[in-house]
Order: C-alpha cells, then sequence, then structure tokens
C-alpha cells in the first residue's frame, strides 16, 4: 500500500479517532508531509521506538504504541513470564503519560500485570525497579535528548538491560507480524485495576533506589570535610533528575547545591533551551551565571530522562570549559580504581568502540581489563550479565561511553546519570580537599597517559531521501574504502556489519566478536580512528574521530585536521 492509500485509510477507518483524523485533515494536498508520514512504519529496532510525535505511521503515537506493546505482550507469552508482569515509567516529553497508560492497558488486555510509577522517573530507576520487582521486563517512555517534538519507546527485559539478541530480534518478528492495528488488545484501566492487573509502584522504591545509591559513594566523609566552602550548581533541563538528585547530594551532606530554577520543573517544551542535551555547551548558560553568582567550581547538567550527565568545570586561569564525556570517563575510572580499598585483577572497565582508547593505558597501569562493546549502553549492561552468568571470569568495575553515559555499580543494566551526578560532584569535592580540580587532575592524567582527544560530527539527513544518501554513503566507503586519510595511511579497516577486520599492512583478515551493526572503523598508521555509523535514534550519519598526541595543542591540531579531511572525503 503506498503512503497516499494508508493516509487516506487513517482518515476513513473508525479505529482511529477525531483527534487522529483532524491532525491528519490538516495536511490535507500536502504531499510531501503526507509521504513523511506514511512512506514507512516508524521502526521498531533493536532498542525501541523514536520518533516525531504526531499522526501516521512514521510518527509516534499511541496506536504505534499499542502495537509495539501488543508485540511485546505477544512475546512474552511465548517466551517469558505473564505472571512476573512489566514496570512502565516515563520522562517529562509531551505524551508521555498518556503513551505509558496506553501500554499498560494493552498489557493488562493481555493479562500481563503493569506496574506503574505515579510520576516520571528517570531511565535508571525503571532499570532498577525491573529487578527489585522481578518483572519480566520493563517499558521507559522517553526520547532520551531529542528536540521537544519527539518521543520514543524503550524496551527493557528481566535482567534490568535495554534488550539484546535474542530477546531484540524476536520482539521486533512479533510487533512486524501484526498488520492491522484492530489486532491489537486493550482494555479500560478501571477493568485492569479490578483485575490487579494495574498496579502503582509503592513510592518506598525510590528509597531504596536512593539507598542503593549513597552506598556507592566512594569518600563520603570527605563531603562533610568541605561542606562549607564547596558549591556546585545543577540543572536538570525541565527532566527527570530535579528530584532525585537533590536528595541525594543533600542527604551526602552537600550543602552549598544550587539549582537552575529556570529549568528545574519538568516541562515538555524544554523551554529554556534550543536542545536538551548536555553534550551541548548552551544548555550551560543559566547554569554557569548561577556558578559566577555563588562561586561554584562545577556545573552539571543532566538529560530529560536522566541516564546522561554533562559537566563544566574552572580552569586555573578560572574560565569556564566543558568537560566531554570520554574526559569524564577517565577521571571516573581513575577516582573508582584510587578510592577504593582493593580492585581485583579480574575487574573489567567496559566501553563502546568509539569511546576513548585513553582506557587502555590507564587500565595497563592498574593492572586491569578493558573489554570493548558496541555502540549503546546496552551492550555494556549485557556483559554484566554475561559476567554474573559466569560467561566470563571477570567481575565489573565501571563501564562508560563517549555519549555522556556512565554506570558504576550493578543495581542498574542502563547508564546512571543519578549515580554518576553523585560521584562527580563527590570527586570534585575530594580533589578540592587535596587543593586540586578536576581540571587539574585531567591535565596530570593527559601528562601521565597520552593526549587522547576526540570530537563527533552528526550530518542530519532526514526523510526518505536521507535514509537513502546514508546509505548509499556508507555502501560507497565499503566499496571504495579511502587508502589514506588526512596524509595517513589506512592500516586497519574494520566492517562490523561483516564482523571482519581487515590488517592491509599484512593482508590478515580477523573476524570480530561483536554482533552485526552498520559500523565502519578505519585505524591510520598515526593511531588516529575514524568511525562512520548511522544514529539508531536520529535521522543522522556520525562520524567519530580520535587522536592521540604529545602536547595539548599537536592533538588539538591532529584532531582539527582529520575531521576536516574526513569531511571533505565525503563531499
Amino acid at each position: 500500500m503506498d503512503y497516499q492509500n494508508k493516509y487516506q485509510a487513517w482518515l476513513n477507518n473508525d479505529y482511529f479517532d477525531r483527534e487522529t483524523k483532524e491532525e491528519l485533515e490538516k495536511i490535507s494536498g500536502n504531499e510531501k508531509e503526507i509521504e513523511d508520514r506514511f512512506y514507512t512504519s516508524l521502526d521498531f529496532g533493536t532498542g525501541g521506538l523514536r520518533g516525531v510525535i504526531g499522526a501516521g505511521t512514521n510518527r509516534i503515537n499511541k496506536y504505534v504504541v499499542r502495537k509495539a506493546t501488543q508485540g511485546l505482550a505477544n512475546y512474552i507469552a511465548k517466551n517469558g513470564d505473564k505472571a512476573k508482569g512489566v514496570v512502565i515509567s516515563h520522562d517529562s516529553r509531551y505524551k508521555s503519560r498518556e503513551f505509558a497508560i496506553e501500554a499498560a492497558l494493552v498489557l493488562a488486555a493481555n493479562e500481563i500485570k503493569a506496574y506503574l510509577f505515579d510520576d516520571l522517573r528517570p531511565t535508571p530507576e525503571l532499570s532498577f525497579a525491573l529487578r527489585e520487582l522481578g518483572a519480566t521486563a520493563g517499558i521507559m517512555l522517553t526520547a532520551s535528548h531529542n528536540p521537544p517534538e519527539y518521543n520514543g519507546y524503550k524496551v527493557y527485559w528481566e535482567d534490568g538491560g535495554q534488550i539484546v539478541p535474542p530477546h531484540d530480534k524476536g520482539i521486533i518478528a512479533e510487533v512486524n507480524a501484526i498488520e492491522n492495528f484492530e489486532e491489537v488488545k486493550i482494555t479500560a484501566e478501571e477493568v485492569a485495576r479490578e483485575e490487579g492487573l494495574f498496579e502503582i509502584i509503592d513510592p518506598k522504591m525510590d528509597d531504596k533506589y536512593i539507598k542503593t545509591l549513597k552506598d556507592l559513594s566512594l569518600n563520603p566523609e570527605v563531603i562533610k570535610e568541605v561542606a562549607d566552602d564547596f558549591h556546585l550548581v545543577y540543572t536538570p533541563l525541565h527532566g527527570t533528575g530535579n528530584i532525585p538528585v537533590q536528595r541525594i547530594l543533600k542527604e551526602l551532606g552537600f550543602k552549598n547545591l544550587h539549582v537552575v530554577k529556570e529549568q528545574e520543573a519538568p516541562d515538555p517544551e524544554f523551554p529554556t533551551v534550543a536542545y536538551p542535551n548536555p553534550e551541548e555547551p548552551n544548555v550551560f548558560e543559566m547554569g554557569i551565571k548561577l556558578a559566577d553568582q555563588t562561586d561554584a567550581q562545577l556545573v552539571m547538567a543532566n538529560d530529560p530522562d536522566a541516564d546522561r550527565v554533562g559537566i563544566a568545570v574552572k580552569d586555573t586561569d578560572d574560565n569556564w570549559v566543558f568537560l566531554n564525556g570520554n574526559e569524564v570517563g577517565i577521571l571516573l575510572t581513575e577516582y573508582i580504581i584510587k578510592s577504593l580499598d582493593e580492585v581485583s585483577d579480574n575487574s573489567v572497565v567496559i566501553k563502546t568502540v568509539v569511546t576513548t582508547e585513553m582506557i587502555n593505558p590507564i587500565a595497563k597501569k592498574y593492572n586491569l581489563d578493558v573489554m570493548n562493546t558496541l555502540t549503546g549502553f546496552k551492550y555494556i549492561g549485557e556483559k554484566i550479565r554475561e559476567f554474573e552468568e559466569g560467561k566470563y571470569d571477570k567481575e565489573y568495575l565501571f563501564g562508560f561511553e563517549e555519549s555522556y553515559g556512565y554506570l558504576y555499580g550493578t543495581h542498574a543494566r542502563d547508564k546512571d546519570a543519578i549515580v554518576a551526578t553523585m560521584l562527580i560532584a563527590e570527586m570534585a569535592a575530594y580533589y578540592q580537599a587535596q587543593g586540586s580540580s578536576l581540571y587539574q587532575e585531567l591535565m596530570r592524567m593527559y601528562e601521565e597517559y597520552g593526549y587522547y582527544k576526540a570530537d563527533l560530527e552528526a550530518i542530519k539527513m532526514p526523510g526518505k531521501a536521507g535514509k537513502e544518501k546514508i546509505a548509499s554513503l556508507l555502501k560507497s566507503l565499503r566499496e571504495d574504502s579511502p587508502a589514506e586519510i588526512n596524509g595517513q595511511k589506512v592500516v586497519v579497516i574494520k566492517d562490523y556489519l561483516v564482523s571482519k577486520e581487515y590488517d592491509i599492512t599484512i593482508g590478515e583478515e580477523k573476524t570480530i566478536d561483536l554482533p552485526e551493526s552498520n559500523v565502519l572503523q578505519f585505524l591510520l598508521e598515526d593511531d588516529s580512528l575514524v568511525t562512520v555509523r548511522p544514529s539508531g535514534t536520529e535521522p543522522k550519519i556520525k562520524f567519530y574521530f580520535s587522536v592521540v598526541g604529545d602536547s595539548n595543542l599537536a592533538a588539538d591540531e591532529k584532531l582539527a585536521n582529520l575531521k576536516e579531511a574526513v569531511m571533505e572525503l565525503i563531499k
């Protein structure tokens, strides 16, 4: 069925409500808009759904959420335990609460109990609650750091991690097998409650979560030592982090916590920022202004579902600088190692393939292993489960990814910005007590381990044409791979789509022991690394650049030149 026929079907089918039809009637005659909404169905990918809110098959709406949940229910009936139920949470975005309730009512109609929080909660608390309640699966309604017009639907399995093989492909198959929206079962909320299939989670779950995180504090005595003089600024960027972050920091003894009032309340419009992403320096403008007024040395910002955290710190000249995800990750890694009384020789730090290689010399110094996974924190969560199941004789220490995601502890199986925000604040207080700072410690680490620098360029390619262009560009890079980049020979090509590593210098081919993924990497003779992959959540293609130099300036120049050379190459 072509997009026009699908459009007419939605307009004429009594299954769709009046509000949906009125929205579609407004685009009558707008060929481009109709095509974009109906040329395809919003993909239920390996992590779930993410898309623009609106009517249509290529949008996220209550009908698409219902269909996804029916597919999940069908999979649970065949491969899970219906009696254990499903935990549902949501962030502050438009339609999030509505979508959460719709999902709960589909589950209830399929005789699967839905546990729903009474209000918005962070993504990591969903993972925690799922494990605490012993549920079969979890659903998080969020679009993370996307613009306000987006929402999303992420699925978790019983270990508390996002779905990975075989569950991801199995659930996708069940969702895709639903040909008509009318196949979806749904019940009324009052019926679901009467039948004991719709339950609001006890608020004591929040207490358990906060206590678990507080027990992970590494140097709580330092907080009290510097509490009178240590000032820090926090912003939840209108999202879910506000209540848990304020609570945990205050309970640990931080006396001078300053919250950006303009960004404190949940707001789906995210009115004070262009893009609610802690990777973007402009989201810190209000926080830095407040920090200057309060003499704070640290500003921290969470994304809307509070699974990522970004920070700004003062350098030695009293200027504000923004630390990227790699830099915060290596700081946390060394802080954790130094703070523990003992670290097992079997301990492992897990990172993704696009995360800094600087972790390798750090791990070597402390006799630790480093394990790489595909991009996506769900793969780090998967390794934690495999460690506990005995697949590896390893012990999880810490995991992080360049996109500002960190997890210390195994209470959750996804990145947790609440525990990371707590540890970053504690780490800053610890170094202040030693007469140092996060910036000074980072510079010391660069001097000791090498100046590893990284950058990212994401090129937006929306719509059907953009999707085709991304596919064409990746196909071209595979079939006609560059022999050199930025004047440096390409010595190794890794193609994760076919799980092959090609060492060009010796003509050797190896198998990559990771799941298939549409990712290409080019290692250059000077140890620079270029990685190319399509975004899994937005219509973008991403280019990751990584270099190492013998000084800050040399590394920055090498990075800029590499980025320029690659952008010229793909024109």
